[in-house]
């Protein structure tokens, strides 16, 4: 058992997610997080890529898979697709296939016109990808993939996310975990250095485990948790308690090997599932 499979291993049972991820791949290279379905798609593809990466397992017939995604890149395809597709390409070793596509972009992304995603499509959370969930996905693409923006590229979208700032965090109506993860994120990637957020402190549910999307809320719930640990991470801090979040996640873990996103109930799927051993991967630093 290689290294991170050990690591992860101690917390939750790896072998049947390993099991979920492979019944779930089907013959064009793509996957489809309910099996008996044969509706293959970037996100479920991309998720998979993540889980494999993260484990440190090779991905079946990993030239079928970059063929899949390299034909997801089209004109219809929604913004945020299209950078999960250019993302797990680079992750696949295939950065020159990707950059082939990096033009695609800037037809619905352009920061100096004042384009912050035009035809927004699908979202990770929302239902409809907000501009500023554009940009995150957009900028760690092309970091992911060597895209280097120009100056005043950069500072156009710093202009912009700053645009979202609100109290101690980043929000629309308020801040909100996702979306401060988010802005940082961007911002840090684009070489600045805001100041440290506290928000994900103010969302942190000790002892039991688990952030929330706002301060002092409840009940606790994974993408939050999976944001607020990466904002820690990017501001070099550590978690309160991570033996709670270890054990709120390790509940998460469905019979079938995937996860959910609630203690309460839930489908497993890739996204949560990559989310999920993504906490897990952090918080044991710390045990």
């Amino acid at each position: 058992m290689g290294s991170k499979l050990y690591d992860i291993g101690r917390f939750v049972n790896v072998e049947p997610i390993i099991r979920y991820l492979k019944e779930r791949r089907h013959e064009d290279g793509g996957y489809c997080f309910i099996s008996v379905l044969n509706e293959t798609n970037v996100n479920d593809t991309y998720y998979a890529v993540k889980i494999y990466n993260l484990l440190g397992l090779e991905i079946p017939e990993e030239e079928k898979t970059i063929e899949f995604l390299e034909k997801a890149i089209r004109p219809q395809t929604a913004v945020v697709a299209i950078a999960m597709a250019l993302e797990g390409l680079a992750i696949l070793g295939a950065k020159d296939a990707a950059m082939d596509h990096v033009d695609i972009i800037f037809t619905k992304y352009s920061p100096l016109e004042g384009k912050f995603a035009v035809g927004l499509g699908g979202s990770e959370e929302f239902g409809t990808a907000t501009p500023l969930e554009a940009t995150y996905w957009v900028v760690k693409a092309f970091k992911a993939i060597g895209y280097e923006l120009s100056t005043d590229e950069k500072e156009a979208i710093r202009a912009f996310v700053m645009r979202f700032r609100n109290g101690n965090g980043y929000g629309v109506k308020g801040p909100t975990t996702t979306m401060t993860y988010q802005a940082l994120h961007t911002l840090y990637s684009l070489g600045y250095r805001p100041p440290r957020s506290p928000h994900f402190r103010n969302c942190e549910f000790c002892p039991r485990g688990g952030f929330t999307e706002v301060p002092y809320s409840l009940p606790p719930y994974l993408e939050p948790t999976f944001y607020a640990a990466r904002g820690l991470e990017l501001q070099g801090e550590r978690p309160n308690c991570p033996k709670g979040h270890v054990r709120f996640i390790r509940q998460l873990q469905n019979p079938n090997g995937g996860f959910r996103r609630s203690l309460e109930l839930g489908i497993s799927n890739f996204q949560n599932t990559y989310r999920a051993l993504a906490v897990l991967d952090f918080m044991k630093r710390f045990l």
